[in-house]
């Protein structure tokens, strides 16, 4: 598991009569505040401001096509040329990262073929490198590819 320590970012948050709203940095718009969405925020500023992966090379919440179904990935970071280059899903605080979980990850690898994945709940975070059938477990989260 990777210990991640994430920045004090000062969080857009807005608050209706029947929900919260937080501002996300890659969408550019409010979306509701869930906690699975308070994860995915923490980690993208993390990931952008800490890792400096670049905002402009990460996409949230987009869908894509498996097995002939709709499905949503979490976040994808590309690389300059255009390609998936990270697979991210998240899960709010209170749900373990489990087989399930890296199930879930494994069917949109089959559709985007990442080279890593990522999984946190901002509580546990994994972090693998793939290639072909080779999985490997880092114990840190890779530099962005220049």
């Amino acid at each position: 598991m990777i210990q991640l320590h994430f920045p004090d970012y000062p969080f857009k948050i807005k608050e209706d009569e029947d929900h919260r709203s937080i501002f996300d940095l890659i969408r550019k718009r409010y979306v509701h505040l869930s906690p699975e969405e308070w994860v995915r925020q923490n980690l993208l500023a993390y990931l952008t401001l800490v890792l400096e992966y670049p905002k402009g090379l990460i996409a949230v919440e987009r869908e894509i096509k498996l097995n002939g179904l709709k499905k949503r990935y979490d976040i994808v970071v590309f690389n300059h040329q255009k390609k998936p280059w990270m697979l991210v899903e998240v899960k709010e605080p209170a749900v373990h990262i489990t087989e399930h979980t890296l199930a879930q990850l494994m069917r949109y690898h089959q559709v985007l073929q990442c080279p890593y994945w990522l999984l946190s709940n901002g509580h546990q975070t994994f972090c693998a490198s793939v290639a072909g059938t080779s999985v490997d477990w880092l114990a840190t989260l890779p530099p962005f590819e220049q």
